[in-house]
């Protein structure tokens, strides 16, 4: 019989692309998503048999309990991702980034398997030049950020469990969002030809929507070699600030203006650079660049044209 995943949030930005990678790879995958931007980024996986969909919420533990007892493993993609929206509506993003999966723990079997994606977003503001390892304080600056390093603890405590430390991921996906920070740079660039930045000089890390599920393939098939660590996931070559980005954008659109404000403040005020390494040392590499991603978006953006794909 086949590995049996419950991934929750799976029609999402992530669980779009991950989900039919999952099946593809054999797994037998059930879904639990509320739906709430309307979305049917999972369309092409209703034909598969090993593909099952569930529309409720994840904290509802009457509808929870009974698919997590038929699990072999657990996803917990749901989220209200980011600094913004969180702040709109913070105890519903605590309740759902971290009570919900918490209370999935408490009554998941000691054999039961967890890869959870922890964003790298924790490491808040790093030292200036210092890359922020595994062993790194963890001091988030944001709602989510907090909740977020709140449920690793738990999950690595409880064992039995991989953690992926997430760079801000960027892509195209059927459930798209633009106001990621590559995409967004992206989708400005293409539509505006003009980009105002401020905090110009803050730092982050990025990875591809694509290495996001191969890194979560790879921690199925290497499990035993990878379980009960956390791991940070992006790209080594970039660790960039927003106008470093910006730069490498105009390389593809290169009518692009690039304008610094004097004032302004970014409301998740993370800075810093991280190292993928321990990840890279277990097999796992990128493989698609930040210029890879660029080159996606411009096409996707070609067909894209609103901004009702974000979550905020």
């Amino acid at each position: 019989m086949a590995t049996k995943i419950l991934v929750t949030g799976g029609a999402g930005y992530i669980g779009a692309i991950l989900v039919p990678a999952l099946l593809d790879g054999g797994y037998e995958v059930t879904v639990v998503d509320n739906f709430m931007y309307q979305e049917n980024s999972l369309a092409p996986c209703c034909v598969h048999p090993r593909f099952r969909v569930i529309r409720g919420d994840v904290r509802v533990m009457d509808i929870m309990l009974p698919l997590l007892a038929e699990a072999d493993i657990l996803i917990p993609l749901a989220a209200l991702v980011g600094a913004p929206l969180c702040d709109r509506d913070p105890f519903t993003a605590t309740a759902v980034n971290r009570d919900a999966v918490a209370e999935l723990l408490r009554h998941a079997g000691k054999d039961q398997i967890v890869l959870v994606p922890i964003t790298n977003s924790g490491y808040g503001i790093g030292e200036p030049g210092k890359l922020c390892t595994e062993e790194s304080p963890l001091r988030p600056v944001s709602r989510y950020g907090r909740d977020k390093v709140e449920l690793e603890r738990m999950i690595m405590d409880r064992g039995n469990a991989i953690s992926f430390r997430l760079a801000t991921v960027f892509g195209m996906s059927p459930r798209m969002r633009i106001d990621l920070l590559v995409n967004d740079f992206t989708y400005r660039a293409v539509t505006d030809r003009c980009i105002v930045l401020f905090e110009s000089q803050m730092k982050r890390n990025f990875i591809h929507i694509r290495d996001v599920a191969r890194a979560f393939l790879h921690g199925l098939r290497e499990f035993d070699r990878l379980r009960d660590q956390v791991y940070n996931v992006g790209l080594s070559d970039a660790n960039l600030s927003k106008l470093e980005l910006c730069e490498r954008i105009r390389e593809h659109v290169q009518s692009l203006t690039i304008l610094e404000a004097p004032t302004g403040a970014d409301p998740d005020k993370r800075d810093y650079i991280v190292s993928n390494a321990k990840i890279e040392a277990t097999g796992y590499k990128p493989i698609y660049s930040l210029d890879d991603g660029i080159c996606e978006l411009i096409k996707g953006y070609t067909m894209i044209r609103n901004t009702r794909y974000g979550n905020v």
